[in-house]
């Protein structure tokens, strides 16, 4: 890698390690992902996220290991309903194969060779009975026997242990208060401990990047719903395996629950979990109740976000230049598109009211985000807002994004044009071009 794209890649996950700092997520590695080559590198990640400030709730399933030990053990389990019934023949190798996982992947997060993210620190990993379990019992005939389900979730103490930096470590054997093991699948525990503890995400791992759209690429964002279509539609498909349905089913239940987002990335691509948290678009797919994008007006504290944004257009000349004091005057005529806790536009509606005008202005987009004709949105936005005060007229002054304007329906107009307030202030050096938008020869549709 060259040393701008080492620079350019720190300074992009920045804002992202700032953001996630000190958030609670549950990550669901599926037996699937173990099997895989990059298994330790995955593992390898999670201790890195612990050592960024993230508190971690690991949470490992084994159905392809279960299988393989069975099958050596001459044992063919019985399914119903997509669950499998444990019986005791089979609930003794299972607690093996789940113990010995466990214990690998203890081993593997207490690292601190120099090779590893990890180096020259130590990290407690913590398991316990968190998750209290129950019978599934008996269902059309069929009797589950050990498999079982969540039946209570010890929050808070798994967060003392997260508090105390610990990562908490869950497999799918839980123990119930009549002291019998249970085989719980580890969807329904990620998904519960997710919404006992309030998460701020879900991660789960799919032999794909994700969700696939018709040219392979992955979807980056869907909302439950939408999940579920893509479910029925894909039901049975032989290109889906059971732990990315199970993750999608989970990821359902947590967002509809109250979880704000799901993602599921590859564990065949070496560091996704890393590019997924810590850049701007993502490598996988995500699921949220709603869009990760939210236009809202700029408050105070999007003073960083939005110098951010203009800052680099002042110093090319597109825009005029403010001082961070006069922004922090002028902020609330701003309004920002915000995608996961960072700013990725601004435009400003400055209001002359006694002209009944408005003026458009400090339109900026982030340099990655400029192919979703998010200025056009903003414009709308601020259009819409102009009405309901009731002006006529919008305008703007512009030396380099003439023909925009032009395309989104204004005029050309004079210095003449502008009211009395504004006019007073204009740069006849600069020699900005004025545009100007009647809105009350626009179509209502133009409002929505």
């Amino acid at each position: 890698m060259r040393t701008t794209e080492l620079v350019d890649g720190f300074r992009q996950s920045t804002p992202y390690v700032n953001a996630h700092r000190g958030k609670t997520f549950v990550v669901m590695l599926g037996g699937e992902a173990v099997d895989q080559p990059g298994y330790r590198s995955i593992i390898n990640d999670v201790a890195l996220l612990t050592s960024l400030g993230i508190k971690i709730v690991l949470v490992f399933g084994a159905r392809p290991q279960f299988d393989s030990a069975l099958a050596q053990a001459d044992i063919y389990s019985q399914f119903h309903n997509e669950i499998r019934v444990t019986d005791c023949a089979s609930l003794q190798i299972i607690k093996q194969v789940s113990g010995a996982m466990q214990l690998d992947i203890t081993a593997m997060l207490s690292m601190s060779l120099s090779s590893t993210p990890m180096s020259g620190t130590s990290l407690n990993v913590v398991s316990g009975n968190f998750v209290i379990a129950q019978p599934l019992g008996v269902d059309n005939g069929v009797d589950y026997h050990h498999s079982g389900r969540v039946r209570r979730i010890d929050a808070e103490g798994i967060r003392h242990q997260l508090d105390n930096n610990s990562i908490v470590l869950l497999g799918p054997i839980c123990a119930s208060v009549t002291g019998e093991s249970f085989n719980l699948t580890a969807e329904e525990i990620a998904t519960q401990v997710a919404l006992k503890l309030g998460a701020d995400k879900m991660l789960g791992f799919s032999h794909e990047a994700g969700i696939l759209d018709e040219k392979g690429e992955a979807v980056a964002e869907l909302m439950p719903n939408e999940v579920a279509q893509w479910l029925a539609q894909n039901s049975g498909a032989a290109s889906i395996c059971k732990s990315t349905s199970a993750f999608l089913h989970a990821a359902i239940e947590a967002c509809r629950g109250g979880i704000h987002r799901c993602h599921l990335v590859s564990y065949r691509e070496d560091g996704a979990l890393l590019q997924e948290l810590f850049s701007l678009d993502g490598i996988g797919t995500q699921i949220a109740p709603q869009s990760s994008e939210q236009l809202r007006s700029a408050t105070i504290g999007d003073i960083n976000g939005v110098l951010n944004l203009i800052r680099p257009l002042e110093e090319l000349g597109y825009l005029v230049r403010r001082s961070r004091e006069q922004l922090e005057m002028e902020i609330e005529q701003f309004m920002v598109i915000e995608r996961d806790g960072l700013i990725i536009a601004c435009a400003a509606l400055y209001t002359f009211p006694e002209d009944e005008v408005g003026e458009f202005a400090s339109l900026a987009v982030h340099p990655q985000y400029r192919d979703a004709d998010r200025g056009s949105f903003l414009l709308r936005s601020v259009i819409n807002k102009a009405r309901k005060r009731g002006y006529k007229s919008l305008f703007a002054l512009t030396t380099r994004s003439i023909h925009w304007f032009l395309e989104q329906g204004f005029d050309c107009v004079s210095v003449d044009d502008l009211p009395a307030k504004k006019k007073s202030l204009y740069n006849y050096q600069r020699r900005s071009k004025i545009l100007r938008l009647d809105l009350t020869r626009l179509p209502k549709n133009r409002m929505s």
